[in-house]
Order: structure tokens, then sequence, then C-alpha cells
């Protein structure tokens, strides 16, 4: 009798899950060197063969006989955490939440845990990074206490498991992905096939049992999302918690939604007693006080959101044969080209000058729309203009010296108003020469001991 050979063994490259039946260097799908390892053992929960045929609620239809009914929604209490997530959470999905390492991931999933618990639900908060006590004292620092919140600290995924079943909660998070391993896979914590394999049962878990699970995911220096990109595909929302350390500000977006629009942003503030909601950020990047020369304000669309936008800038002369370009906030390269199309364009000298643009607030501010911003703050400053609180102004210049119009020029235009700026700057002033005509007619304040040459 003939004997069967056995099936050749493997290779799967640890970051995209590219396979291959021999062992090569380099991963034809990702180009990673040192990626491709050999598959020797089958992990997960295979699934019995008479468990492959579909149910009657699950068989095949024609498409038009599917209904169009939203998946049911639950709020998780914190407003702009279901902005972002398309209403609140849905039963059954996989949330990935990443960030830099203090940013505040922690603090914000444990008030979600809070608000889930006050409304009746119970929830299990696995952390694999702090000890219980270190969660009890910033949970009693933030308010976060309540009798429905079980808190584990756990590495292993087999006895997390093992407190879902015991626990029988509502929600689950689990805190952080990278920290928890499978005895199912060799190697150690936060390598990509341990990574691979946690999410993979996690989201397992989640679908068979209708369970929304929120797994914290750490980033690399560039900002990606560590461990293989093949976890960004498998969780149904990928959401970014991002802040600049220096400022309380903060901000969740949406990589990936599939039960939402990824267009939406949320707003924190980081407080001493936790993080809070920011419902409407429109004062946080405006300065206080009068208005002074070389400040214009912009109305910058973060997601579906239009915030007011204060740029600031400042010249002064300089005899250094490279005068200096400072700029915090905003795109270098973007404001270096406004500069030259002010000379060229608008007659305004700036070659000469030490010139620092800033934003308020900590904001960065790149989207082409800052353009006309930042040439109407700088011209304000080198002719000692100053701009009214209600004017604002929104384009982005060419090289000819044309203002172009922006992407939803009509959203922001509505919000300026909302916000009581008279009138917006815009691309309706066909160049930059005679925006600067525009808002010189509106100077609120010129210095009469400066001779103020025309723009």
């Amino acid at each position: 009798m003939a004997t069967r050979k056995p099936a050749p063994p493997a290779y799967v490259c640890t970051e995209c899950g590219w396979t291959t039946a021999k062992w090569v260097g380099r991963c034809g799908e990702c180009q990673q060197w040192g990626t491709v390892q050999e598959q020797t053992t089958q992990t997960g929960i295979l699934r019995r063969v008479n468990a492959l045929a579909p149910t009657a609620d699950r068989a095949a239809r024609p498409i038009t006989q599917i209904t169009t009914q939203d998946a049911p929604r639950r709020t998780s209490g914190v407003g702009e955490f279901d902005r972002v997530l398309g209403g609140g959470i849905v039963p059954g999905a996989a949330i990935l939440l990443s960030g830099e390492p203090g940013v505040g991931k922690s603090t914000l999933l444990l008030e979600v845990a809070a608000q889930a618990a006050r409304s009746g639900r119970r929830v299990l908060y696995a952390s694999a990074e702090e000890s219980p006590a270190q969660v009890r004292l910033r949970a009693e620092r933030t308010g976060a206490l309540h009798d429905e919140l079980y808190l584990a600290s756990e590495t292993d995924l087999a006895t997390i498991l093992g407190h879902i079943d015991e626990v029988q909660p509502q929600l689950v998070i689990v805190d952080s992905v990278q920290t928890v391993s499978s005895s199912l896979t060799d190697g150690a914590a936060g390598q990509p096939s341990q990574v691979r394999e946690v999410a993979a049962t996690l989201i397992r878990v989640a679908k068979e049992r209708d369970l929304p699970i929120i797994i914290v995911g750490h980033v690399t220096k560039d900002g990606q999302v560590a461990g293989p990109r093949v976890l960004e595909h498998l969780v149904d929302v990928v959401c970014h918690f991002e802040g600049d350390r220096q400022t309380s500000l903060r901000f969740i977006r949406a990589l990936k939604n599939r039960f939402g629009p990824t267009d939406e942003v949320g707003c924190f503030e980081m407080t001493g007693d936790g993080i809070a909601e920011v419902p409407d950020p429109s004062g946080l990047f405006l300065s206080q006080g009068a208005s002074e020369p070389g400040t214009c304000v912009a109305i910058s669309l973060e997601g579906r959101r239009a915030l007011p936008v204060e740029v600031q800038a400042l010249t002064v002369p300089s005899n250094a044969p490279n005068p200096r370009r400072i700029v915090h906030g905003l795109d270098s390269s973007r404001v270096a080209m406004v500069l030259a199309i002010l000379e060229r364009r608008a007659g305004v000298p700036t070659g000469s000058l030490d010139v620092y643009v800033s934003t308020v607030g900590g904001v960065r501010f790149t989207e082409p729309a800052a353009d006309l911003a930042i040439a109407i703050a700088v011209a304000g400053s080198i002719q000692m203009i100053s701009v009214p609180r209600t004017v604002a102004a929104v384009g982005e210049l060419s090289l000819a010296g044309e203002v172009r119009p922006v992407t939803q020029a009509a959203q922001r235009r509505s919000e300026a108003a909302r916000l009581g700026y008279e009138q917006v700057v815009d691309d309706r002033s066909k160049t930059l020469r005679a925006a600067l005509g525009d808002v010189r007619a509106r100077n609120s304040s010129r210095r009469p001991d400066r001779d103020i040459p025309p723009f």
C-alpha cells in the first residue's frame, strides 16, 4: 500500500501573513527581511466538520431580501467617543485603540468602563500592564469606582478567557494586546505571532458571543500600530488617540470603521481629575484680548468639525545672510512657499526678515486652507496692520498668486458665521493682492508712527 507523503512545511511572514512553500530571506509581499518563519503547528480553535453547514438564519440569500436596518448600538457614556464610533458600541464589535505611551488611553478606557458600569452593564477590565492597586488608585482619582466594574491583572490569554466565562461581562477591555501571550504560540509577548494569535482569539470570542471588546495597541516610532498589519484588518474599528504631551488637548480619530464614518473627531482635555469631554473646542485655539498685528484666524476642518485656529506671525529685521524661519504647528515647507508668493506676487518684502509663525493652543494645522491666513498674518506683521476679530481667512495659494477654493468651503463659512465672524476672506478674492486689500480695508488698528506702504 502506498503511503501518503506528509505535506511540505509552510512558511509564513510574521508581519503580513504572506505564505510560501520554501523559506526565503525576504517577504515577497511586505519586502521585510528576516520575517519568514516555518509554520509547524496549527493554532486556534478547530471547528467540527458538521458545524460547517450553514444554519437557516445564516443561509445565503438574495441581496434584495436583506434588510438595511442598522446594527443595534449601545452608548458608551462618553459622547465624544460615541461620535467617533458612529453613535455607540455595536455588540460583537472588536475595537482597536492605538496611541503613543502616556497619551491617556488607559484613562479614557477606564472612564468608558465606569460609564458603562453606571448604566447597568457589567464590564471586565483586563490590565496586563498595571497591577490592580495602580488601576484602583487611578479610578479613585478619576471617580471611576463601581461595583459592576471588574478588574483583572493578567498577562495570560487563557486566564483572561476564564475571567470572561466567570464574570459574564457585557463589555471587555484588554490593555494591551502587546503584553498578553498565548500558550498556543511560541515566542514572548509582543512578538508578531503572539499579537496575531491573541487578537484573533479575542475577536473570535467577540463574534461568537456578541460581546464588544476594546483592545489597546501600542504604536511604533513612526506612529503606526505595532505588530502585524493584519491586526488592523481583523478588527472592526481602528481608533487613534493622539495629542501633545505639552498641552492638555487630546483628539481621537477613526482610521477604520465598519459601522460608521471615518471622518469624525472626538475632543478631550486631560485634567487632574481624569479626562473630560470638550463638545465645543472653538475657543481653545484663539488668543484672548485685542487684536494685534500679525494675527489671523483660519477655519480648520477636523473630520466633520470646523474649528477656528489663530495663526500668529512675528517678523524681525535680520542682518544674517540666511534669515531664520521658525515654524510651530504648521507645515514649514508651505510657510516657505507662502513667503515666496508674498514677495513675488504681492510685493511684500520678506527676504531680509526673520519670520516666526505659530498656531495658538498647540494645534497642528497643515492643510492648504491655512495658506491665506499665513500670508495675511505675515503681511500684517510687516505692515503693522491688525486684522479685526470679526474677520477670518480660508484659502489655498497658488504659485501664480491666486486664491484657490478649499474643500467643504460652505461648511467652513457657516461655522465662521455661527461663531460670530462677519467676513470670511476666501477664494472670492481672486488674487492674494486683492485679499490683502480686503483685509486692509477692514483694518482695526493702524500704527501712525510707521509709514505703511500699500499691499
